[in-house]
């Protein structure tokens, strides 16, 4: 049976209908939002995906260019894979869900979302995160929901709540927040230096927002919502975890995962498992999840001396930094690199410039951004944690680490007026063991320091960790989570900053939610370490951007000429400008409003093609000189071509000083002269001469004296 919901958010309706779409799927929301359109469905497996140890959750996000009015570019007129932005936003909706299903549920569940109509007003990226929320809540799937999502703007020193595109475009925070009925679950944010208190309140107030998303959540579910299924638990059985402990006791598994070493932790669970498999042999039923059991063994060993004796596997103190290095111009010729090394975390960026030409084109659904200048790319190879698989390009993790690093960098970058140059810095994991994108952070701004970027700030990022007990207040927060700490934890919170504020959050949890003592507890800690890692490893690294760009890397000299000269540049078809491309070797890049960017790395060539364009662009008047080349011989005298498309006669009676029997005696074909204009008629006719004593009147004056 059809039915609508409707609230106000954020003075814009907010309009949901369940039962008029997509009655097959297990639940189904068509969201409305001003018109931003989002159908979003949740669709679970009957039964348990056998040999897994993972809940086999799957987002999609598909952007249909429809929505905007477009056709796809290209031979294949239809949506190919999903962009970056469709990824992201993919990965933003399933953080906050997944752990609000049961840990032990193992059947296939899809959150599919498709974007049907886009008001660049209202986020279909938000309209497909409470989409995501409303189908699983009225679905018979098992959810502890509901939960909400809140976008927050800083205008002006403003918060405001689900900003309009206008807005976006002066805004210097971009923060997105999910909540459940008490707690906050999950925050992304770009943000432009903003202050830590500042971002503290912009959370807080999103989460106010959120809970009245909920209460309207709460009259859908009442109304349409389904019984939830039950499933089969994949939970280890309590008897085996009790057999575990008679063969392996909690001293010795202790004694195992506490070092400072993963290659010989790792050694010590392999030789443990070993002991287990020929311990249990016979029950078939038991080796099927001794893995997982073992696992699950770990974790609570760890947790427990963490939060009850207060020891972190590898010795450190709570807010203890592993062991910090950082250098730069590890590879002689690119343009800029740096390594950033945090115990078993290591990452070597490279930086690489290029002309504007150079940026990307976006082609999506959102019409703010066609094009962007900065890249930043995140690879993880195999060999990086130990192990050994094919590489098949990057992942949606690996799109999601180099977005936040990009986001990161983004609010120190100088403008294009100050720096024109398109920026791709790519970070390569050479050692993984915790918070990668964070070091891609350091390791970035750094690089961009050594490659001559005049960056505002430099920016550093570190993640801190959450290990709860029974009741909100029995928490420990961990500085500088290894891989160990994420993997038992409950919380990855990474902060990326300047000296003056936030740059970046991404926060995700294994839990229901944090309080607010603990997220300022987590904002403060990533703060202090932060700064540390800029002050005293950083800084004496590389402490500003060098004055100029590299040796190796493109120089890039700027004029501005008048906009309706520049079809005289290029050319009819470009013939112009791919001459003096050709001739100079140079890059050449002009925007609609007459600024020409010149880009080479033969300072010579730059300076020549510069002064092709400006004697292009230059009206040609009595008195000037010019250095041209002989394009054609006559009788009478020679053409000369000052630049592309303008010739002047030097009249044979202007070629010396001397009497001229025949042209060719003084001048040849494609012989570069010194000409001065001496006249200009009516009919645009260039007059020439090369005779010394017009060209350099004061000398020949003093000659005649002598």
């Amino acid at each position: 049976m059809y039915k609508s919901f409707s609230m106000e958010l954020a003075g814009r309706t907010l309009t949901v209908d369940v039962g008029r779409v997509a009655k097959q799927a297990s639940g189904a929301a068509l969201m409305h939002y001003g018109d931003t359109v989002v159908l979003a469905t949740a669709t679970a497996s009957d039964k348990p995906r056998d040999g897994i140890d993972f809940f086999p959750l799957s987002v999609e996000y598909e952007e249909k260019l429809y929505a905007v009015g477009k056709i796809p570019g290209g031979f294949n007129k239809r949506e190919g894979k999903a962009s970056e932005n469709a990824i992201l936003t993919s990965r933003v909706i399933d953080r906050p869900m997944r752990p609000l299903f049961p840990k032990d549920y193992r059947n296939d569940v899809t959150l599919d979302n498709i974007v049907m109509s886009v008001d660049q007003d209202c986020s279909p990226e938000l309209t497909a995160m409470l989409g995501s929320a409303i189908a699983t809540s009225i679905s018979d799937i098992p959810f502890d929901g509901p939960c909400a999502s809140t976008l927050v703007g800083l205008v002006g020193g403003e918060l405001i709540i689900n900003p309009t595109q206008a807005q976006k475009k002066t805004s210097d925070l971009a923060l997105t927040v999910a909540s459940t009925r008490e707690k906050v679950i999950m925050i992304e944010a770009g943000a432009n230096e903003v202050p830590e208190d500042i971002m503290i309140e912009a959370i807080f107030k999103a989460h106010e927002v959120n809970q009245e998303i909920i209460k309207f959540i709460d009259t859908i579910v009442a109304e349409c919502g389904k019984p939830k299924h039950t499933y089969t638990s994949c939970a280890v059985p309590e008897e085996l975890f009790a057999a575990i402990k008679e063969i392996v006791t909690p001293e010795e598994m202790e004694a195992a995962v506490f070092t400072d070493e993963k290659q010989v932790r790792e050694e010590n669970l392999r030789n443990i498992t070993k002991k287990l498999e020929e311990a249990f042999s016979d029950k078939e039923e038991w080796l099927a999840v001794l893995g997982e059991a073992v696992y699950q063994y770990q974790k609570k060993t760890v947790r427990k001396m963490i939060l009850k004796d207060h020891k972190r596997p590898d010795g450190r103190a709570m807010n203890q930094i592993r062991h910090l290095a950082a250098e730069t111009d590890m590879l002689p010729r690119v343009h800029g690199s740096a390594m950033f090394t945090r115990g078993q975390t290591q990452i070597l960026n490279i930086c690489t410039l290029a002309p504007m030409s150079e940026r990307q084109k976006l082609d999506g659904i959102d019409d703010m951004e066609t094009s962007k200048r900065y890249m930043h790319h995140y690879n993880f190879p195999s060999f990086s944690v130990g192990e050994t698989r094919p590489s098949r390009g990057p992942g949606r993790r690996e799109i999601g680490h180099g977005a936040l690093a990009e986001k990161a960098l983004l609010p120190v970058l100088p403008s294009e007026e100050e720096f024109p140059y398109a920026i791709r810095t790519v970070s390569e994991t050479m050692e993984s063991n915790g918070s990668t994108s964070q070091a891609s952070i350091c390791s970035s701004s750094m690089a961009l320091m050594a490659a001559g970027v005049p960056i505002k700030a430099a920016v550093a990022g570190i993640s801190c960790g959450l290990v709860t007990g029974d009741s909100d207040d029995d928490y420990i927060v961990l500085t500088d989570i290894q891989g160990l700490e994420d993997f038992f934890g409950d919380m990855d919170f990474k902060v990326g900053g300047t000296h003056k504020g936030i740059t970046a959050i991404q926060m995700d949890i294994k839990i229901h939610g944090l309080t607010r003592p603990i997220i300022e507890e987590a904002i403060r800690t990533t703060r202090e370490a932060r700064l540390y890692i800029l002050d005293e490893v950083m800084a004496k690294a590389i402490a500003e951007p060098r004055e100029e760009v590299g040796k190796y890397a493109p120089k890039i000299h700027q004029i501005s000429i008048d906009p309706q000269k520049i079809g005289d540049v290029v050319g009819k078809q470009g013939k112009v400008i791919n001459k003096i491309i050709d001739e100079t070797g140079v890059k050449i890049d002009i925007s609609d409003d007459g600024n020409v960017a010149v880009c080479g790395t033969d300072r010579d060539m730059i300076d020549r093609a510069i002064q092709i364009i400006k004697s292009i662009v230059t009206e040609i008047e009595a008195g000037q000189v010019f250095n041209g080349k002989v394009v054609r011989i006559m009788n009478f005298g020679a053409f000369v071509e000052l630049a592309p498309n303008k010739d002047g006669m030097v009249h044979i009676s202007k070629l010396s000083d001397k009497r001229v029997a025949k042209v060719e005696d003084v001048v040849n074909i494609g012989d570069e002269v010194t000409v001065k204009v001496m006249e200009v008629d009516k009919m645009g006719r260039i007059n020439l001469s090369m005779k010394p004593g017009d060209l350099n009147p004061k000398a020949e004056t003093e000659k005649e004296s002598q």
